[in-house]
């Protein structure tokens, strides 16, 4: 057997033991008794033991070095030399951290999962703080692996963000901060939006069907995923076969279930169009969480909030609903869709207050790590700097520092690939403009196709193949630049709002 094939073999038996982790955690979040909680939490722990091992071995090692050597007089962008680099990178990672901190880590992250949920309903952060306290021990532990390093929080970021530093991450944060925080004031002052049409009832299966209809539309293959409801919506992947969205229908406002599946959707989009032949390997998914988050955003943002999607989604919508939108004017709804309106929860939050929500996060993650505040300071602190920076204050835990699951999975490090995809999204969209003229016409028609080929040309289908950064610069020609988004904010809602 040759030595690429040997590596493909392993290689695939390890994207098996992954998809296990996956379908384990997905069941957990939509569909496992209460009761299966500690049982599922040892499941974890122990297929992220046999995972683990299996890709540190030293065998595996020796395979990588061979290879190495074999690549070097191969192309650059071909599968198998992408394949190498990319496993190679991978192992150096994994053979730093001790099996069993890996295996204790799904076990505490999988109760901590299963405690959240219950705390998120009381409000009860006294409830999660010992083990969100664990947690965050076990991701210092982590970052300890890795030492030295130039700051604790690279090697969490760099699980997500591969190649991209902290010190990167806050330099784009401040250029971004004053510019995004003057556009806030500058529309606070002006005459408010009415958005009372969104907040009326409406039929949460009625939303439902809508939500599938434009995931359709979109180009969701209902063949190779499926749509479920989560406390917090989600994108997972058990394989370029099997790629599930789920999302949240609130009976009192209407637009948060169909943005939550256009954003789940963009993701599945992304998971779908990667390259067939990548299956069964780490090259067969998204680049990075940026690079996806790009994508999430971009449909649900660029396309999702546009005047003309509600040119082709609104005569629909006002079909479905005609009591509480048949007077409504369709500037009036896409006015009110597009509000500005500082709020307490981020997956509510418009596009010009979105990124605030995420810079507030990325502060409290490297505090705590750092020991500068505690876990148990962390609803405070949060309320203080929620006034600060969009001055409003959480009436309680749910509505603040308990409303995402992801400390609770021991995602530390993942906040700032929301910010980060906001402005990849920005980038890309300028570059499928000028690549498809007559763009806007066609999602004005509920035309998807071209947009959605040109990203399967340009992103998806290269799957993991390049690194976030160079991926970047292929499409847009630039690294991560933060103009176009700011740009694009400051032009969108000075149309609307004067």
């Amino acid at each position: 057997m040759k030595k690429i094939d040997e590596l493909k073999q392993i290689v695939g038996e390890l994207q098996d033991l992954q998809a296990v982790l996956a379908v384990l955690d997905w069941d957990q979040q939509t569909f496992m008794p209460r009761g299966g909680a500690e049982e599922r939490a040892a499941q974890t722990a122990t297929v992220s033991r046999m995972e683990h091992e299996k890709f540190t071995a030293p065998a595996l090692g020796e395979l990588l070095q061979e290879l190495q050597q074999e690549m070097n007089n191969r192309d650059p962008e071909s599968d198998d030399y992408c394949l190498v680099k990319v496993m190679s990178r991978e192992y150096n990672r994994k053979t730093r951290v001790p099996a069993e901190l890996v295996a204790e880590f799904a076990r505490a992250t999988t109760i901590a999962q299963h405690e959240w949920e219950q705390a998120y309903h009381a409000a009860d952060f006294a409830r999660l703080r010992p083990h969100l306290e664990k947690i965050f021990a076990l991701r210092r532990d982590y970052a300890a692996c890795f030492a030295p390093y130039d700051h604790i929080y690279d090697p969490l970021l760099d699980e997500f963000e591969p190649g991209l530093k902290t010190a990167d991450v806050m330099a784009i944060f401040n250029k971004v901060r004053p510019r995004q925080t003057a556009l806030i004031h500058e529309l606070g002052a002006r005459p408010q939006l009415d958005d009372r049409c969104l907040h009326q009832s409406f039929d949460p299966q009625v939303q439902w069907d809508f939500g599938v209809k434009v995931a359709t539309q979109m180009g969701y293959d209902w063949n190779r995923g499926r749509l479920d409801r989560a406390l917090h919506p989600f994108t997972t992947t058990f394989g370029l076969g099997d790629v599930r969205i789920t999302t949240k229908i609130l009976p009192d406002h209407l637009t948060s279930g169909l943005f939550s599946t256009m954003h789940e959707s963009g993701h599945a989009l992304y998971e779908q169009g990667v390259a067939r032949h990548l299956a069964r390997t780490p090259l067969g998914t998204g680049a990075s969480l940026a690079i996806h988050e790009s994508q999430s955003r971009l449909w649900e943002n660029m396309v999702g909030r546009s005047r003309e999607f509600w040119q082709w989604a609104y005569p629909q919508l006002r079909q479905c609903f005609p009591t509480q939108l048949g007077t409504v004017p369709p500037e009036t709804f896409y006015a009110a869709v597009n509000r500005v309106q500082p709020s307490c929860i981020r997956t509510e939050a418009d596009e010009a207050t979105y990124n605030m929500h995420i810079m507030l996060r990325l502060e409290l993650e490297i505090a705590v790590l750092e020991q500068k505040i505690t876990v148990a300071d962390l609803p405070e602190i949060w309320r203080n700097k929620m006034e600060e920076y969009l001055g409003v204050v959480p009436t309680n835990d749910r509505e603040g520092v308990l409303q995402d699951v992801h400390w609770s999975c021991g995602i530390i490090g993942y906040f700032p690939t929301y910010a980060l995809g906001n402005m990849i999204a920005a980038q890309i969209w300028e570059k499928a403009r000028t690549a498809i003229p007559d763009l806007r016409r066609q999602i004005g028609r509920g035309e998807f196709m071209p947009l959605r080929e040109w990203l399967r040309d340009h992103l998806y289908r290269h799957g993991s193949k390049f690194e976030p950064q160079e991926l970047v610069r292929r499409i847009t020609g630039t690294t991560i630049d933060p103009d176009p988004y700011l740009n694009y904010l400051y032009d969108k809602y000075r149309e609307i709002y004067y």
